[in-house]
């Protein structure tokens, strides 16, 4: 079992639970959780089918915007870099991840695609040198009694006892999430999308089938964050809030215009690179994405959108 502290032993009785650290700031204190997504140097192979638009300076630019911001929690979902056993695609990631936790920033990541691409073991050897909480299949993290359920979505990488686990896992989690008084809300992040728009990737049948309904049943589950998809979408699905974040240096992927697209409610705000902010303010999340102007010097302040706590209600929808 990871670190577990005195605040979480007292208020989740919880022997299934896998958990990263709990930070508490003062009551009145407002504090940022973060969320980045394809944050991969693009591969050459990539490049032949995909246009670059200064990938590498744009991750430089939203790392060091973060560490500007100094948010609470960051949590990187998946894709980190773009062959993770290989020692020197992780360089500027640890530079990155050292000045984070130097300033009390906590950081948990989760598997994506390229992390464990090409040699699985030894890419997943390094990604949990970097992450040390990181569980195979599936760990939380909490801030300001915001729950994060952080899900391995490498399907072909995992056994079937490792699948089973997880799901059984996840269920058992959200349940006592649910019904936890020290938690007020819960966001479930894995890397594939569930539902995107991408030409490239494609929605994930297996996420629908593994992941979104217990999500969809949870009374406190809010939000559903992924990447994969190197874009920025909203979706509303059965109730729910469904955000896809890729936008962290990856190549761009065209999105589907077609009549048999997906209703997305950021359909008009498609930045290249950008990265999210949750605050829990009262009984609402605030929900923000952060966009890099075309200039790459600036940033601005694109789709957000609150959610109340009490209810699935979305209020004050910007673009």
């Amino acid at each position: 079992m990871k670190k577990i502290n005195t605040f979480l032993i007292t208020t989740i009785i919880a022997p299934l639970f896998s958990m990263a650290q709990i930070q508490q700031p003062p009551v009145s204190q407002a504090v940022s959780i973060d969320f980045i997504s394809d944050t991969q140097q693009p591969m050459m192979v990539e490049k032949i089918i995909l246009k670059p638009t200064h990938n590498i300076k744009a991750t430089s630019l939203l790392f060091s915007e973060i560490l500007k911001t100094k948010p609470q929690s960051l949590y990187m979902l998946g894709d980190v870099v773009s062959l993770g056993f290989n020692n020197r695609k992780w360089k500027k990631v640890d530079r990155f991840l050292d000045s984070c936790r130097k300033e009390n920033t906590t950081v948990c990541g989760l598997l994506g695609n390229h992390d464990v691409m090409g040699r699985k073991k030894k890419g997943e050897q390094n990604f949990d040198k970097r992450f040390p909480e990181n569980v195979r299949t599936g760990y939380v993290s909490v801030t300001d009694s915001v729950a994060i359920v952080l899900l391995n979505s490498n399907f072909n990488k995992l056994s079937a006892a490792d699948k089973k686990k997880e799901n059984e896992w996840y269920q058992s989690t959200l349940n006592i999430l649910d019904t936890s008084n020290a938690i007020k809300a819960v966001i479930v992040t894995c890397h594939h999308a569930p539902y995107t728009n991408s030409k490239i990737v494609g929605s994930s049948s297996q996420v629908q089938q593994n992941f979104v309904t217990p999500y969809i049943k949870s009374k406190k589950a809010r939000l559903f964050i992924t990447g994969h998809a190197h874009g920025f979408e909203h979706f509303k699905i059965m109730g729910k809030d469904f955000l896809v974040i890729g936008g962290g240096g990856g190549l761009h992927q065209p999105m589907d215009t077609s009549d048999k697209r997906l209703p997305d409610m950021a359909a008009e705000y498609k930045p290249l690179f950008h990265y999210l902010s949750v605050q829990r303010v009262a009984d609402e999340l605030s929900v923000t994405s952060h966009f890099l102007k075309s200039d790459f010097a600036t940033f601005g302040t694109g789709h957000s959108f609150i959610t109340n706590l009490s209810s699935n209600e979305v209020t004050k929808l910007q673009q």
